[in-house]
């Protein structure tokens, strides 16, 4: 089955769930940890994202977060990736570090904010790292120690977090404190982690008597909130979606005419995109350049992109078309 497009409109509310690949550690001691943080930290203030809860723990991590005017997509990737050299150089190690797809679900805020910051912050002390609440006020690789005032980070956004507990920043921190105290005993809280039917409809005893109803109702895997949320984020993300996913078949579409034009003519793509002045590479250049903007309807970057060339190279053999 397909994977679905993500939701990534900016300044929407994401929990994002990275995982090590098999997985396998993605930090192996408090230098990597270190790099992990300073990297997330750096990339936040640098995109406008803005950063509420997160946990790193030994094969995967946990956040919380805003994403900024560039969207999520670019924010994560940028993270991922530079963390990933940066920790395969320093255990002189290949390939890739963490599993191909991070999870991102959109959440809604009113309903979910509060539950997702405790539940993302109490992860240290599921997972055992930590034994008790006053060990995790301590525990340096969870945004929880900046949110009771024990580590300042600029980055991470902590006046919004407590906003939701109190008017004042004293009565919010013992407030914080005291929900956290009440999250322990709930456990893995499993309906957290990915959205569908059964949070939309808050719950299988809701899902079954919906269905001997006959009721039908939005839900969607991508998104954690109410059906009614659902509906509102879908109708938003259609017109985003369906560029994209044009985007892509145009993509696809470019690249298998790019391949099979080589193949004729005898030659490589990589001959191609080298900027060659030889005359069949550049007959051949000029002919895809046609295709790909006149019959897949590609944009003058895009195709530059593809073959190798700048924009006003693929603006110049297009115009002397339109003047044949």
């Amino acid at each position: 089955m397909p994977r679905q497009a993500r939701l990534d409109a900016p300044g929407t509310l994401h929990h994002v769930i990275v995982r090590g690949l098999e997985r396998g550690a993605i930090a192996r001691d408090d230098t990597d940890r270190a790099a992990f943080v300073t990297r997330l930290g750096e990339l936040a203030q640098a995109t406008g994202t803005r950063v509420y809860a997160w946990a790193l723990l030994p094969n995967h991590a946990h956040l919380l977060l805003r994403s900024g005017p560039a969207g999520l997509s670019r924010f994560m990737r940028r993270l991922l990736t530079g963390y990933a050299i940066t920790f395969n150089l320093r255990h002189k190690r290949v390939g890739h570090l963490f599993q191909n797809r991070y999870k991102s679900i959109v959440c809604e805020e009113d309903a979910y904010f509060r539950e997702l910051v405790r539940y993302i912050h109490l992860n240290p002390l599921r997972a055992g790292l930590v034994t008790a609440l006053r060990e995790l006020d301590r525990f340096p690789w969870c945004g929880h120690t900046t949110i009771v005032g024990r580590t300042p980070r600029p980055w991470q956004d902590r006046r919004t977090v407590l906003a939701w507990f109190g008017p004042t920043e004293a009565r919010a921190v013992r407030a914080y404190g005291e929900y956290m105290k009440e999250g322990i005993p709930l456990g893995r809280r499993p309906e957290l982690v990915g959205g569908g039917l059964v949070r939309s409809a808050g719950g299988w005893a809701e899902v079954r008597a919906m269905r001997q109803r006959r009721d039908r109702m939005a839900a969607d895997p991508r998104i954690l909130g109410s059906a009614e949320f659902v509906e509102e984020e879908l109708q938003e993300a259609r017109p985003r979606l369906s560029t994209e996913t044009r985007r892509r078949r145009h993509a696809r579409e470019a690249a298998a005419a790019l391949h099979a034009a080589c193949e004729r003519e005898g030659c490589t793509p990589e001959e191609l995109r080298a900027g060659s002045r030889r005359w069949h590479i550049s007959l051949l250049r000029a002919k895809l350049a046609r295709h790909l903007v006149t019959n897949l309807g590609l944009s003058l970057a895009e195709t530059a992109r593809h073959l190798g060339v700048s924009t006003s190279a693929i603006s110049r053999i297009v115009r002397k078309s339109e003047r044949r």
